[in-house]
């Protein structure tokens, strides 16, 4: 097994450097700062960033050339990965360009690539995706929004929530109940629609951070004409599980832990003052924080061995599923750590920070003032994609025959 990068990938990696140094300015830098504690990026910014990298040419690094990707290598787009977290750059909607994108790819027909793709890549169509339901969420096969054939179209009545972005998305992705079968996994249609079709209301949900980032979508009689569905009638379970594995497939928690990390640790270095010694001179802190490290540089290990397997054309098993798990769980436990060294600076709305003044540094008022929502938001990773709960029960039946 070779976890090293040739001189080849590290060539890629100055090129990333390079091109990122000169396409983020100083503006993009502070906006995608002051939004990082969000699950995605504000609107306006994603957008941006989307039309430089779409410019660039790097919009969908994991897409094969004939369709408007880069062609990289499973090494160049972890590369860039781990390049675009060290230099935060902003965040793009992931529904189009990480999940419906290759789906189309091994699912659609070539008109629907043909049409939908540049679309995607250019940002023109931004995409929600309805999947769960009231009752139906890590249970998905249990869905029960329906659509029954009326001449050419489909007409769905029902209800999705959990929606992200549905309030700015003209488009969806969405799984649909078309029959009734023995097995809830059967009768069960991808279909993808517009999202101005009369009879589609949103209905926002605002998250415990305070942010509208999610929506319930309610679908009243709301015809989809078939040539929207992806896939044969009644097996949509076949496309929504192989979307899953690009929504699961990202390499980036140990980078993002690791991140989180050093920043924490700068903040701990810090002197208050209230003349209080720094957090980086309290023994119990700092063994909490090693322990951390410790893990983060286990995921990012076991990273890089299901990069190795990927790059040889070998299958990594259950480690994405094991990297889930204990990437989102060692992420919360990093932010609830910040948020006990950060104090009552952390607290939402706290206002009087000129206390935290220059003994704090630059890093100081604003990475205090966003522990409380970057904590709130990131609770959703063991959530969103599968839950731990989820996983942990693939593991059982993939590894231990359960």
């Amino acid at each position: 097994m070779d976890l090293s990068h040739s001189k080849e990938d590290e060539t890629f990696r100055g090129e990333v450097r390079a091109f990122l140094d000169e396409a983020l300015t100083d503006d993009l830098r502070r906006r995608a700062r002051d939004a990082e504690w969000r699950t995605f990026a504000d609107h306006d910014l994603a957008m941006e960033w989307q039309s430089i990298l779409h410019k660039k040419g790097w919009v969908a690094p994991a897409w094969p050339k004939e369709h408007g990707g880069t062609g990289w290598s499973v090494v160049q787009r972890f590369i860039y990965q781990q390049e675009c977290l060290a230099a935060g750059t902003p965040r793009i909607y992931p529904q189009g360009v990480m999940m419906l994108g290759p789906t189309l790819i091994g699912h659609g027909t070539d008109e629907q690539r043909a049409y939908y793709m540049p679309r995607i890549l250019s940002g023109e169509d931004l995409w929600c995706q309805g999947y769960s339901e009231p009752g139906s969420g890590s249970d998905l096969a249990s869905l029960q929004t329906r659509a029954v054939k009326d001449g050419d179209d489909y007409v769905i009545n029902g209800t999705k929530i959990w929606t992200s972005t549905a309030h700015h998305a003209n488009r969806m992705f969405c799984l649909v109940r078309t029959s009734g079968c023995d097995r809830p996994q059967k009768g069960i249609t991808f279909l993808m629609l517009d999202m101005d079709t009369p009879g589609i209301e949103v209905q926002p949900i605002v998250n415990m951070a305070g942010e509208h980032e999610f929506n319930q979508v309610f679908f009243n009689d709301v015809r989809v004409p078939q040539s929207g569905r992806v896939g044969a009638e009644d097996d949509g379970w076949t496309v929504a599980k192989y979307l899953l594995e690009f929504e699961r497939g990202s390499l980036s928690a140990g980078t993002r832990i690791s991140d989180a990390i050093d920043k924490l640790k700068a903040f701990a270095q810090q002197q208050r003052k209230d003349g209080a010694p720094a957090l980086s001179e309290d023994s119990a802190f700092v063994t909490r924080l090693a322990a951390l490290e410790v893990e983060s540089d286990a995921i990012a290990m076991t990273e890089k061995m299901v990069l190795s397997s990927l790059s040889s054309g070998q299958s990594p098993g259950s480690a994405a599923n094991v990297n889930k798990i204990v990437g989102a769980e060692t992420y919360h436990r990093v932010e609830e750590l910040a948020i006990e060294a950060a104090g009552y600076y952390g607290m939402p709305n706290y206002v009087v920070f000129d206390d935290l003044g220059g003994n704090f540094g630059a890093l100081g008022p604003d990475y205090a003032r966003n522990r409380v929502p970057k904590y709130l938001t990131g609770r959703m990773s063991t959530i969103a994609g599968g839950t731990s709960e989820v996983q942990r029960n693939i593991l059982a039946k993939a590894e231990l025959g359960l």
